[in-house]
């Protein structure tokens, strides 16, 4: 059973660890830390069985949430847990009163892209050369 819960200092080698191993370009433990600190931010872990499958992230200004990370562990990958994280996290973050969302993801990150598509995201956007190992362009994506 999948339980989704705020993330707390003591996930951060296991989170840190997923991170490293999903991106090229992977945030440091101190850069979840400083996250947590933020009364604005809101992180999440998703746990199945006591191992932590997967998490993800928003910085919140005003009443808009920036997605920041959302990561699965590859044993825990396509079973629903991306979405089940997302879920809980515009939950939360429309009970802060954020009303709209934004994110970028790679252009070539077709299963992420499909995700957010169904969650109503829309592609509002192209910043070019936003990712640089490997070099490619990231897709802005909203969700008003």
């Amino acid at each position: 059973m999948l339980n989704i819960r705020r993330m707390k200092p003591g996930d951060l080698e296991k989170v840190v660890e997923i991170e490293r191993k999903t991106f090229s370009e992977p945030w440091t433990y101190d850069s979840f830390e400083h996250s947590l600190e933020s009364g604005n931010d809101i992180y999440l872990v998703a746990e199945e069985d006591g191992e932590i499958a997967g998490y993800c992230g928003l910085w919140g200004v005003i009443d808009e949430g920036q997605i920041t990370n959302v990561a699965v562990a590859e044993n825990h990958r396509r079973k629903g847990v991306g979405k089940q994280l997302l879920l809980r996290l515009l939950e939360e973050a429309r009970a802060k009163k954020y009303r709209v969302f934004t994110l970028e993801v790679r252009v070539s990150n077709k299963p992420a892209i499909a995700l957010y598509e169904q969650l109503g995201f829309v592609k509002e956007g192209i910043r070019k050369d936003f990712y640089r190992k490997p070099r490619e362009d990231a897709v802005i994506m909203w969700l008003k």
